[in-house]
């Protein structure tokens, strides 16, 4: 059948119907929906499973398609009439073994999308063929095919999901190996490669205060020394993400989030960033990172005790160390600033300063904080190089009353880069954000 759909479109390519590109694609998408890799999706689910189509949340393999197509096989032409309590089921299977701490959706007449906010990539898989298994088993009394049911979500498109088959038994089988005494049909809280269920929940989603569920996502960003220009590390940089609408919250509105929900972020930032600088890395060492931290985090005694162990873990990752940046610090009292500094220095290689917005004001009131750096990002939309230099002279002139030294964000180019060299900043990053 697949060699046919190749055929006609090869036909149709000669016939002038189609660009050869076009025709390719629909070959690759016919074939790839013949294969069962692609799986198609009602409409008014489509907005639902946007929320979750983050790269880095795909690849972590906690998200997954449950197959029922061997359910609907059996029953053949009864399953427009037994379908509905074969999803009831399902979804109070799901619902129990997941409220709280994932998410089910029913996408089409066979396949549920499920992910497991809590667990890697593992437990999760072991978790999908143990749902599914108790499913077979209750309608067809044997579980013989729930293997083939459980996929991988690779891709998430308008219409449709790219899956992956995964090697569930294998996952079962580490599962088990890992927790002796326990398997994937006991509790489905268990994680054997990203360190323990708890510590992945930190930087998943949660529930602010005001109601709203946010995602965490944490990216890496090469920083450079300017006087040799030579690359020091990366920084971390978080993005808070309101799952409803995809709206990604500014600085501000992350900073105006209830100190609970502050602390969640950046615990949760700091663990995305040391599992992705370990991923990514490999056996490379680097010479430091750059750690993002809130000010109302360090002001409480609470927030200061969280935040100990996961600066440690990221300054075991690297040569030098960790460098802490604290965030939201306009409108801080000076006392208060520099007593959240002192209390992190002893983790730290050098404490950073971040201003939202680097005016000459911002700078000043930052004098006898104690801080060793500050670091702001140019504007995002910026004119000429006139344009450019008049800023950049008048904020970096103000950080350089306050710090030695001062790191400035989203340059854009190696000249301008050299721009802020000649004016006294002693690091940049290139890319903005």
């Amino acid at each position: 059948m697949g060699n046919s759909v190749g055929t006609v479109t090869r036909r149709s390519e000669a016939a002038g119907a189609r660009p050869a590109s076009q025709g390719a694609q629909l070959d690759a998408l016919a074939l790839a929906q013949l294969s069962g890799a692609l799986r198609l999706v009602s409409a008014e689910t489509q907005a639902a499973l946007q929320q979750f189509a983050d790269p880095d949340l795909l690849a972590s393999g906690r998200v997954n398609v449950i197959s029922l197509e061997a359910v609907q096989q059996h029953f053949g032409e009864r399953w427009n009439g037994r379908k509905e309590p074969v999803f009831a089921f399902a979804s109070k299977l799901f619902h129990r073994n997941l409220a709280g701490r994932g998410v089910y959706v029913r996408v089409s007449d066979t396949d549920f999308f499920l992910v497991h906010a809590e667990l890697g990539r593992v437990a999760a898989q072991a978790a999908c063929l143990r749902y599914l298994r108790e499913i077979l088993g209750h309608f067809l009394g044997d579980a013989a095919q729930a293997v083939a049911g459980v996929l991988q979500v690779t891709a998430i498109r308008p219409g449709r999901l790219e899956t992956e088959p995964t090697d569930a038994l294998g996952a079962e089988a580490a599962m088990t190996r890992g927790r002796p005494g326990e398997t994937a049909g006991g509790p489905a809280h268990l994680d054997d490669e990203a360190a323990a269920s708890d510590r992945l929940s930190q930087w998943t989603t949660f529930v602010a205060g005001d109601g709203r569920r946010l995602r965490i996502s944490a990216t890496l960003e090469p920083v450079y020394e300017l006087k040799q220009f030579t690359r020091i590390g990366f920084r971390m940089i978080r993005r808070v993400i309101v799952m409803s609408t995809g709206q990604e919250l500014t600085a501000r509105q992350t900073a105006a989030l209830a100190a609970p929900d502050l602390l969640r972020a950046d615990l949760a930032t700091i663990t995305r960033g040391v599992d992705r600088l370990a991923a990514e890395s490999g056996q490379e060492r680097h010479l430091s990172l750059i750690v993002p931290v809130s000010y109302s985090s360090l002001s409480s005694q609470r927030g200061r005790a969280e935040l100990v162990a996961p600066i440690r873990e990221a300054a075991a990752l690297v040569k030098l160390g960790a460098i802490c940046e604290i965030l939201d610090i306009e409108g801080a009292p000076s006392d208060a600033l520099l007593s959240a500094v002192a209390q992190v220095r002893p983790v730290s290689l050098l404490v950073v300063g971040r201003i939202t917005t680097p005016v000459p004001g911002a700078f000043a009131r930052l004098a006898g904080a104690g801080l060793q750096a500050v670091s702001f990002s140019c504007p995002e939309q910026m004119g000429g190089d006139a344009e450019f230099i008049g800023w950049a002279t008048a904020a970096v002139g103000a950080a350089r009353k306050v710090a030695k030294s001062v790191l400035v964000y989203g340059a854009g180019s190696t000249r301008r880069a050299g721009v802020l060299a000649s004016l006294g900043a002693t690091h940049v990053s290139l890319v903005a954000g």
